[in-house]
């Protein structure tokens, strides 16, 4: 009886995204039950895999009037909405979750643009209900234990960083809603923000931004932090794989140098939303705060100018 009156019901927006069965488990493996699902696609079998008595729907307004029903009913209200959907839906997604009077727990990026976080604050003050954000990264063993090593050295301390990550992607990827800039963001924003999120949350505001690099599918330059100097790399061509991942057929790369010591974070990555979950659960979420540093960073180099590579730029940039 205790564990029923503690389980929390949710509903989920994006239900045949990439990304959709990670909060799938997350929400079954913290103890909790998904009542709901949306996606104008119904290739949605992964569903069964999880919770195959939830109701789904193809379109927005019969899910959202099917939450209204059931706040309004009492018996079965949602807690929480899960929000996997694309990018540029984000905010009227979550807008629809606390209007149903249930939290909102989005995926990155919590928005495209800067501006549009003052509109969700209002929000959250009008309906008392709270946006996370999955900031992943950040509940990373291997980047905990950097941040607490950082914290520990004098403030005064610049380090040299360099960020290296390449996610190798066919030509669908263009085709989608993930290769339009204006509902993605680009490759800066679709596969950069969960990077520059938490390098600026362990090395501090950001100062300076140059770019060196804008093309559709790859992305360079260099962000000048409080405590840190980081130039980076983003990439969707394997062609610009390294040999070494190359020869054991990985299509993704990650790399994160600091004063040219390797952090390894690889592995670990699936279990981070359930860790996200938990932590949600218990009090301790990201919130609109906790996502504007990594949406205005994002916002900044898409909007910035290409500059020449001179001074500091990646490596990488030599061979291109």
């Amino acid at each position: 009886m205790n564990k029923l009156k503690s389980q929390k019901n949710f509903a989920l927006i994006g239900a045949a995204g990439y990304i959709a069965p990670r909060h799938m488990r997350a929400i079954k493996e913290s103890g909790n039950n998904l009542i709901a699902a949306l996606d104008p696609f119904d290739s949605v079998g992964i569903i069964d895999n999880f919770f195959p008595q939830a109701d789904f729907f193809t379109e927005t307004e019969r899910f959202d009037r099917h939450l209204d029903k059931l706040r309004r009913s009492g018996n079965r209200p949602v807690d929480y909405v899960s929000i996997c959907s694309p990018n540029y839906l984000h905010d009227a997604h979550i807008r629809l979750a606390l209007r149903n009077d249930a939290h909102a727990i989005c995926e990155k990026p919590l928005v495209l643009n800067p501006w549009n976080l003052e509109g969700l604050e209002e929000i959250e003050k009008d309906t008392g209900k709270m946006v996370y954000n999955i900031l992943q990264l950040r509940n990373h063993p291997a980047i905990i234990d950097l941040k607490n090593r950082i914290d520990k050295l004098p403030n005064n301390k610049i380090h040299d960083i360099q960020l290296t990550y390449i996610a190798s992607r066919g030509q669908w990827y263009f085709y989608s809603w993930k290769g339009d800039m204006e509902k993605s963001g680009g490759v800066v924003t679709n596969i950069g923000i969960h990077f520059f999120d938490m390098l600026s949350w362990i090395f501090g505001d950001l100062e300076k931004s140059t770019v060196h690099l804008m093309e559709k599918n790859k992305a360079s330059g260099l962000l000048q932090l409080k405590k840190a100097n980081v130039s980076w790399f983003l990439s969707l061509d394997k062609n610009d794989l390294p040999a070494k991942a190359v020869e054991n057929n990985q299509p993704t790369f990650r790399s994160i140098l600091v004063d040219n010591d390797e952090i390894e974070f690889s592995s670990g990555f699936t279990d981070l939303h359930t860790v996200s979950y938990q932590e949600i659960l218990a009090g301790r979420g990201y919130g609109i705060s906790d996502a504007r540093q990594s949406i205005e960073i994002a916002h900044k180099i898409r909007k910035q100018k290409v500059t020449a590579k001179t001074g500091d730029f990646h490596p990488y940039l030599s061979s291109l």
